[in-house]
C-alpha cells in the first residue's frame, strides 16, 4: 500500500482529517515566506495530542532554527532544503532521519548515491524566479523515476491532487507521496475533504491504475 504524507498543515480540522483518514507523515512547514508556515507553537497547538510521524520541513536552515523548533515542538523527520553537506550536518547534530528534497527535470538530476541521509522528496525544480523551492504545484516526468535505482526511500511530490496520484503512482513507480497545495481550497488552507479524497486515491490500488 502507497504511504502517504500530507504537508503543510495549518490547522487542528487538517490534522484531524489527514489523521482519521490514514495519513502515514503530518509536515509542518517551518519556512516563513510559504503561506503554509507555522511556528512551533502554533504546530504544537495543532497536534499536541501524538498521531502519525511528525515532519519538520526547513530551508537552508541554521542549526539554532531547528534546535528552537525542536524545543518547543518534537519532530520525528526532518525535511531539508539544502545540499547534502548541511543535511549530514544537521542529521549528526540532532540524530533525526533526514529527507533531503531534491528537485528534478529529467533523469540526470536524481539521485545515485544515499548521501549518507535516510531519504528524498522527489519534486519538480522550482520553477524560474520562484521564491520559494519545492515543487510549486508543478509535476514533472513523473516516468523518468519508473526505472531509477533508488539509492534509499523516496517520496514522489510536486503537483499531485486527488484525480492524479493514481495516474503518478503508477507511472513512476513511487512507494510513497507528499502533497501539500494539492489538497488545498486556498493557498495556505487545508480542505478535509480532499485531504480524505487524497488518501483514499493513493491508498487505493494505485499500481492497477
Amino acid at each position: 500500500m502507497i504511504r502517504v504524507k500530507i504537508c503543510g498543515i495549518t490547522t487542528p480540522q487538517a490534522y484531524r482529517a489527514a489523521t482519521d483518514a490514514g495519513a502515514d507523515w503530518i509536515g509542518f512547514n517551518f519556512f516563513s515566506r510559504s503561506p503554509r508556515h507555522v511556528t512551533p507553537q502554533q504546530a504544537e497547538s495543532i497536534a499536541g495530542l501524538r498521531g502519525p510521524s511528525r515532519v519538520g520541513l526547513f530551508v537552508e536552515p541554521d542549526m539554532a532554527m531547528i534546535e528552537q523548533t525542536l524545543a518547543v515542538f518534537s519532530l520525528d523527520i526532518l525535511q531539508i532544503y539544502a545540499g547534502a553537506p548541511t543535511c549530514w550536518a544537521i542529521a549528526a547534530r540532532f540524530g533525526l532521519p533526514v529527507w533531503r528534497a531534491v528537485g528534478v527535470a529529467q533523469a540526470s538530476d536524481l539521485p545515485r548515491t544515499s548521501e549518507g541521509l535516510a531519504g528524498f522528496v522527489i519534486e519538480a525544480k522550482a520553477p524560474a524566479g520562484a521564491d520559494r523551492p519545492g515543487g510549486n504545484a508543478t509535476a514533472f516526468d513523473w516516468s523518468i523515476t519508473r526505472n531509477w535505482q533508488s539509492p534509499g526511500p523516496w517520496l514522489l511530490g510536486g503537483g499531485l491532487r486527488p484525480d492524479n496520484v493514481a495516474m503518478a503512482v503508477a507511472l513512476s513507480g513511487a512507494s510513497a507521496v507528499d502533497v501539500s497545495s494539492g489538497v488545498e481550497d486556498q493557498p495556505g488552507h487545508k480542505s478535509p475533504e480532499l485531504i480524505r479524497a487524497f488518501i483514499a486515491a493513493a491508498k487505493a490500488d494505485a499500481h492497477q491504475a
